[in-house]
């Protein structure tokens, strides 16, 4: 009898240390982190879609992982095109969408949106929105050399072929004044070329 009553105040006792600690551990915790929703890519999307609501998610991430420009829903989103490849979970913000005029939002202000015309249908089809190319200025004759008309350009939009390959490829691109001046007389005086640069 005494036996199973010290073996009983045993069990109390270390049920009440047990206790003890686990409320000095719950004390001293530090307080849940507060979570913030967030507007994420609802599956793997190409560059240069336009945005639909089933494209979308909302999502609660910790406060401390929200990156600069976060969308926190799609009212500002749903129709806007991306601006590069986005992974399924990645979190939406200003920068990755290209606003109603193309550029953008939140993007150089001295930058506009250039169509460029490219002689290789071929060509065109390399790159895709969010791609930096260098465009080439050659002669209509074909002389043996080219200029650089334009350097580093970020492709905007990459729209469908039209119906005669002869025309070529448009392509629209985000470039500073000179440059677009540059892009437009080039346009007009000779056959335009692109290079793709390294991402």
């Amino acid at each position: 009898m005494q036996r199973a009553l010290a073996r009983h105040r045993v069990l109390l006792a270390s049920g009440l240390a047990a206790g003890a600690v686990a409320a000095g551990l719950t004390a001293v915790a530090p307080p849940p982190e507060p979570r913030v929703e967030v507007l994420t890519a609802a599956r793997d999307l190409p560059a240069g879609a336009v945005l639909t609501p089933e494209d979308l998610v909302v999502a609660s991430v910790p406060g401390a992982l929200l990156p600069a420009g976060a969308l926190s829903g799609p009212a500002g989103a749903v129709g806007r095109l991306v601006a590069g490849p986005v992974r399924r979970g990645e979190t939406m913000t200003d920068v990755r969408l290209l606003g109603a005029g193309l550029l953008p939002a939140g993007g150089e202000a001295s930058e506009v949106a250039v169509p460029v015309r490219v002689a290789e249908p071929a060509a065109a089809a390399l790159v895709e929105a969010g791609d930096r190319i260098d465009v080439l200025a050659a002669a209509p004759e074909g002389g043996p050399t080219a200029a650089v008309v334009a350097s580093g350009v970020r492709v905007l939009s990459v729209p469908a072929l039209g119906d005669d390959p002869g025309e070529g490829s448009l392509l629209v691109v985000a470039a500073g004044r000179p440059a677009a001046a540059r892009l437009a007389a080039a346009a007009v005086s000779g056959l335009l070329s692109l290079v793709v640069l390294p991402r």
